[in-house]
């Protein structure tokens, strides 16, 4: 009992184990001749709340997972619905960007008291005619000059052959032959299929033909009644929705004009100064390539070199390799020129969309669409910038529907009919964000 009574501490503890990794005793612990048992772990001992939390934190994953799931699922039925609709809404979309062009001679002869169909006709007309006159001015110059331009490609074909032919190659005649024969046999072979093809393409001409002069009489229309449709729009909403409605109307209208504003600008520069290098280097069909590069600032990045790949391919087949190396430093130098000094001025009024968003949005629009697409890519990814900036504003309490010089849209009327008017809520802003979002 002495013995016993000795080995115990004085404030009713035990004594510690061999081997323990403390020599504080713990109180409630019993005395046990195992080391094992005693052994303290350096993670600590669970918490009476960590499972209540952990199905907490379950089922909120759950619910996030669904929701994204839905979400996902919803977009999927949007893009089949869009799919097939596609040949109702590619003639409404082109419509608007023609409308956006047409538009502002359209106001300009209404407000000089035009009738709104005369003044939309007119204006109309006037733009078909124009984009007549510009076909029609290029066509005999690709005429007469597509022939001479064949020659020359066969002449330089029968130079690489006889390149090939010789060293380092040593190819050897017959063998350069037996490859062009395999390729027209192969050509020959599968004549029927590239006959398919072509009336494929005729067909796809066809379509786009069709769409086109369905997307003019529809920008008409755009234009001749254009200012009720925000009215209407916003009559068909509630009274707390109809000044969003409005305002982002106006805010992917202002972003849609202003792409078709900055990219015109872009293309006439490009058009301009490579046109001007190709006529001083005497390289054929300068005006059908200056066109092409025009049209080709529609489509960012990838039109821009697409048309310059032409103007080199054709001086080279024309003029050699010196001057095709040449006309490759002029657009190399044109689009520095765009892409560093232009486009930051005259984006600084527009919708910013990153590099790299705008060649996803064309890469996107082209495997969907093919050039059609791609020409449509980035006004799709722009409005969609700017209906996620203007819902983030409106989340972040901002006012996005209060414009830079502080007036508000609101919706007034009666049973008669609506208009839509400003208000002004705030003082003008000395430089706030721009109305494309």
């Amino acid at each position: 009992m002495r013995l016993r009574a000795s080995g115990r501490a004085r404030d009713g503890g035990v004594p510690a184990a061999a081997g323990s990794r403390t020599d504080r005793p713990v109180e409630g612990r019993e005395h046990t001749s195992d080391p094992d048992a005693a052994a303290v772990t350096a993670a600590p001992a669970p918490g009476a709340g960590r499972g209540p939390r952990l199905q907490k934190a379950l089922r909120s994953l759950a619910v996030f997972s669904a929701q994204m799931l839905l979400i996902v699922a919803g977009i999927v039925v949007i893009g089949w619905v869009l799919g097939r609709l596609w040949v109702i809404l590619l003639p409404i979309v082109l419509g608007l960007l023609f409308a956006t062009v047409l538009w502002p001679p359209t106001r300009f002869l209404r407000r000089h008291h035009w009738p709104p169909a005369l003044a939309a006709g007119v204006v109309t007309v006037l733009a078909l005619a124009l984009f007549g006159g510009i076909i029609a001015a290029i066509a005999p110059s690709v005429a007469d000059q597509v022939g001479d331009l064949t020659d020359q490609a066969i002449s330089g074909l029968q130079q690489v052959q006889q390149w090939l032919a010789g060293p380092p190659f040593n190819l050897g005649e017959d063998q350069v032959g037996q490859a062009v024969d395999n390729a027209i046999n192969s050509l020959q072979d599968n004549a029927q299929n590239i006959a398919g093809a072509a009336l494929t393409g005729a067909t796809a001409v066809g379509n786009g033909l069709i769409n086109l002069v369905l997307a003019l009489i529809l920008a008409f229309f755009f234009i001749k009644d254009g200012p009720r449709w925000v009215p209407w729009l916003t009559a068909q909403t509630g009274p707390r929705a109809a000044p969003h409605v409005a305002a982002l109307s106006h805010k992917t209208w202002s972003t849609l004009s202003e792409f078709i504003k900055q990219q015109a600008l872009v293309g006439f520069v490009d058009a301009f100064f490579i046109g001007l290098g190709l006529w001083i280097l005497d390289v054929p069909l300068v005006l059908p390539l200056a066109v092409l590069t025009f049209f080709g600032a529609f489509i960012p990045i990838i039109g821009a070199f697409v048309a310059g790949a032409f103007a080199v391919l054709i001086a080279l087949v024309d003029e050699g390799f010196t001057v095709a190396l040449i006309v490759f430093g002029i657009v190399l130098l044109v689009q520095q020129i765009e892409g560093n000094v232009l486009q930051p001025i005259i984006q600084g009024r527009g919708f910013n969309l990153h590099a790299a968003v705008v060649i996803l949005a064309v890469t996107a629009g082209g495997s969907l669409a093919g050039i059609t697409g791609a020409f449509l890519g980035v006004p799709v990814a722009a409005l969609i910038a700017v209906i996620y900036r203007y819902v983030r504003d409106e989340l972040d309490g901002r006012s996005p529907e209060v414009s830079d010089d502080g007036t508000r849209p609101q919706v007034t009327g009666d049973a008669g009919g609506a208009e839509v008017q400003r208000e002004q809520v705030a003082p003008p802003a000395d430089g706030g964000p721009s109305t494309a979002g």
